[in-house]
């Protein structure tokens, strides 16, 4: 090889190097706006495309697969980023997303989801979020925290009668916010 494709060569290699990094850069900047917390999250989820980007290189997974699971992670991401965005709190839940077809995985009464209203509290478990539309509609709830179901059931059972009655069964059990007091520290 001659000197001169071998400039070109370390040209283009340094112009892809840069490029690739200029873009990581720049999905890092947009994460820079939350805390760690949230940071570690969109991180995480970053990695999960990663991932499913791979083994669909490998041809390890269908199209079917690939496309949901993706969508998922987008429903997801764009989930974490309203919350802390809405609540300017370094806090997540953890979080579920499901296509319709998949409420039966997390629930064991899966309710129609026309019925579904944003804060209904399924099952002492899962707290609906809202609907994300990428590609398909995800479901995304918010798993309880054990301290938050407890409380659910006390109350549960509170409203039931002494003949073991539910005096109050169609309703939906409303709960606390999905955000935790933020820390105050002192200068």
């Amino acid at each position: 090889m001659n000197s001169r494709t071998l400039i070109k060569l370390l040209l283009v290699g340094l112009m892809l190097l840069w490029s690739a990094s200029a873009a990581g850069a720049q999905s890092n900047s947009e994460d820079a706006q939350f805390g760690p917390v949230v940071r570690a999250y969109l991180g995480y989820l970053r990695n999960e495309q990663e991932v499913v980007d791979d083994r669909a290189s490998r041809h390890e997974v269908n199209p079917t697969y690939y496309r949901r699971n993706s969508n998922r992670i987008r429903a997801l991401r764009e989930m974490a980023m309203r919350i802390a965005i809405d609540t300017q709190n370094d806090y997540l839940p953890e979080l579920e997303a499901v296509a319709s077809d998949e409420f039966s995985l997390i629930l064991e009464r899966p309710p129609r989801s026309a019925s579904l209203r944003v804060g209904d509290v399924l099952e002492t478990t899962f707290r609906y979020l809202g609907v994300v539309r990428v590609g398909e509609s995800f479901y995304v709830f918010a798993r309880l925290d054990p301290y938050e179901q407890s409380e659910l059931v006390e109350r549960k059972e509170s409203q039931t009668s002494p003949t073991g009655d539910s005096v109050s069964a169609v309703e939906p059990v409303k709960s606390r916010p999905i955000t935790r007091a933020r820390r105050v520290t002192n200068p």
